[in-house]
């Protein structure tokens, strides 16, 4: 069987030069790849008590789910802002070359549920440090966070400190 990391299509200089995109479609465009992936992801949450899965769009949703069908938890979405049809509370965080802002329903996680965050890609730990700070304002507690991958060099780790992260593959650069 193929290691989890052979699945990953590296594409150099995408989206510029110096670049190398970590291209999980050939993850998912294979059964024993998507899989594996999901299997290597689910087994971080083994001996954690967790009572909702969450997922950042779009990607945490591909992986969330499948995740949360198979522990029969509930899946709750972490969406981009103006996405969801209930009354919400948003996070903005800053990206790159600007901002970003995503928002969760506020009825979505109650008080006191332990909460594993889910997503495909930990760089600068933004997207999902700003999803675990709308958990807490909801009350919940976030007992892990699990990347597919993580790209060390942008020290996403660092965001997310004192919090219990895993990755299922890490790239030491960006």
């Amino acid at each position: 069987m193929k290691k989890l990391e052979e699945y990953v299509r590296s594409i150099p200089d995408f989206p510029e030069p110096g670049i190398i995109f970590r291209d999980i479609t050939s993850i998912l465009q294979d059964a024993d790849g998507l899989k594996l992936a999901i299997d290597s992801m689910q087994a971080f949450l083994k001996d954690i008590d967790v009572d909702v899965i969450v997922g950042t769009e779009s990607r945490g949703f591909i992986f969330g789910m499948p995740i949360a069908y198979n522990l029969h938890k509930p899946f709750i979405p972490v969406r981009k802002k103006g996405k969801l049809p209930c009354e919400t509370i948003s996070k903005s965080y800053d990206l790159e070359y600007g901002q970003a802002t995503i928002e969760i329903h506020k009825d979505a996680i109650k008080p006191g549920q332990k909460v594993a965050v889910i997503d495909d890609l930990i760089a600068t730990g933004g997207t999902v440090k700003a999803a675990i700070e709308m958990i807490e304002e909801l009350g919940g507690e976030v007992v892990k966070c699990v990347f597919l991958m993580e790209l060390a060099g942008l020290n996403g780790r660092a965001a997310l400190e004192g919090y219990d992260v895993d990755a299922a593959i890490t790239y030491e650069g960006k």
